[in-house]
């Protein structure tokens, strides 16, 4: 099959099999589902592309085939095809037979699968009773047998159809998902925005210690490739604490063709797992050493806003010493993942951008202390203030604080962007205009009248270290002056010829005998 290969047409099919589950299970439920079948389907087409093509050159000797195939990026059971599942379609136990299928894909590919499905389970009870649940499989089945679903790379050549269908998905759930989409999905202009103002280069790595999805991360590895030639000479990192998010995050690296990344299933704060490798060997086994965070070039994230129950009980005895500025309050966690990033960047090159709400900016008491020293520890390069309603699940507006290890000078650049959008029914956005505006006024690093503005340390202490960027950037417009005498000659003008008609119009009617 060597047709056109269109993105929209893939997205719409893809979108259309949701379909199946809409009115039984939730948005957050199903995209699970989904997703994974999504993923399952690609796998599946890419084998046997493969194999296929194999076949034409060696048809006479399946030894060799089964060789050449074990060079491939994963294995694929014959159990876990798609093809075998979709011939017994019709059969009882279809969620018992793609959970199996599951289990030998990522037994076969331990290195790179490990765990990954252990959270999804197609013959769970959230898809009914048994009869219910296999008509639904069975649909879910047919609908990824389409031909629009044909993902075999000989139909999409180098095109990113899957990598775009994935996050067209993630994106699409998110919209549907509300509040529970911030658990996954940055928006993308958001993403965008931090990616290019991180600007990573080849030989770096970077991190998102709250990484959700993973599509921030591949932001900055996509800039690192549209620079150096498709370059892939970086690594990527990160830590998600949801194990049906970490889940996505695995096999969207995956289908992208992530393959230099490293991706941990934990609490950030409580439970840090990115650590550094001690060279003492154990066992021939490289062990991480509990003494100290692994350091990034880039470190980026969207951690949850002000999140309730944070860790502070552990974060009294760090064994990291990332609390020594000041503990976060109890109920606030947004500086516990400021401080954990800060942390986590390389001392000379190490720079890092995060999501935050506005309280981060003023708020008093540990906060107020945490900032101060941060500021006074020379840190903080930027704070940029984004519109309101951008992030899914909250219309507060939120901005992006920028931080770097080794400054250029010791001033901080405030942006206020919160202006400058386009406005959406639920969720406004930010088009390439306004994301270039943004990103060379943090780059010329000048105050911009109206829009931007430099601050010396001597004005950021006379604000008692108050970031909020309205102390900052004056937005305010001068109305324009009402000169009253030309107004009130232009309202006796107007009377005047008002007179003159009303004088007419008796007339008409006296002449009509009115």
């Amino acid at each position: 099959m060597n047709d056109q290969i269109k993105q929209d047409e893939v997205n719409k099919a893809v979108w259309a099999a949701c379909d199946t589950f809409r009115g039984t299970v939730s948005a957050d439920v199903y995209k699970d589902y989904v997703l994974t079948m999504l993923f399952l389907k690609y796998l599946s087409d890419v084998w046997q592309d493969h194999y296929d093509e194999y076949k034409k050159q060696y048809g006479d000797t399946p030894e060799l085939i089964a060789e050449l195939m074990t060079s491939e990026r994963f294995v694929l059971p014959e159990s876990g095809n798609f093809t075998t599942l979709y011939k017994a379609r019709h059969e009882p136990g279809n969620g018992e037979r793609i959970d199996k299928a599951l289990h030998a894909i990522e037994e076969a590919n331990v290195g790179k699968l490990r765990d990954v499905f252990q959270d999804i389970s197609f013959n769970s009870n959230k898809l009914g009773e048994e009869k219910q649940k296999n008509d639904i499989l069975r649909h879910l089945l047919e609908d990824f047998s389409r031909p629009e679903l044909n993902m075999r790379p000989s139909r999409i050549g180098n095109l990113d159809v899957i990598g775009n269908a994935y996050e067209f998905l993630i994106k699409n759930f998110a919209a549907d998902a509300g509040r529970k989409a911030g658990e996954f999905y940055t928006p993308p202009e958001v993403s965008e925005l931090m990616a290019e103002i991180m600007d990573m280069a080849e030989g770096e790595e970077a991190c998102d210690p709250t990484c959700g999805s993973g599509s921030l991360l591949m932001k900055c590895g996509r800039r690192v490739q549209a620079k150096f030639g498709g370059s892939k000479r970086y690594a990527l990192y990160g830590q998600e604490s949801i194990g049906s998010t970490w889940a996505l995050a695995k096999m969207n690296m995956f289908l992208h063709g992530e393959d230099n990344h490293r991706i941990e299933w934990g609490d950030t704060i409580r439970n840090p797992k990115l650590l550094e490798v001690d060279p003492r060997r154990t066992n021939n086994m490289l062990e991480p050493s509990r003494d100290r965070l692994k350091h990034f070039d880039v470190v980026v994230a969207n951690p949850p806003f002000s999140l309730d129950k944070w860790g502070i009980d552990t974060a009294e005895n760090d064994r990291f010493g990332r609390f020594r500025r000041g503990l976060p309050p109890k109920t606030k966690g947004d500086y516990a993942f400021i401080l954990h990033m800060i942390e986590t960047m390389k001392p000379k090159t190490g720079r890092m951008a995060v999501v935050a709400p506005h309280g981060v900016l003023f708020r008093g008491s540990s906060e107020g202390t945490i900032r101060q020293k941060l500021i006074q520890e020379n840190l903080l390069e930027a704070v940029i203030g984004l519109p309101e309603k951008l992030f899914y699940g909250t219309g507060i507006p939120a901005c992006v604080l920028i931080f770097r290890k080794t400054k250029t000078d010791d001033k901080v650049l405030f942006i206020d962007a919160s202006r400058e959008f386009k406005a959406g029914k639920n969720q406004n956005q930010l088009d390439a205009n306004h994301l270039a505006k943004i990103v060379e006024t943090y780059r010329n690093r000048q105050t911009v009248d109206k829009y931007a503005y430099l601050a010396t340390p001597q004005e950021l202490a006379e604000n008692d270290y108050n970031l909020n960027i309205l102390r900052y950037v004056d937005t305010f417009e001068e109305e324009e002056e009402i000169d009253l005498v030309a107004v009130r000659a232009e309202r006796l003008k107007l009377k005047a010829e008002l007179a003159v008609l009303e004088e007419k119009m008796d007339g008409y009617l006296r002449e009509l005998g009115y």
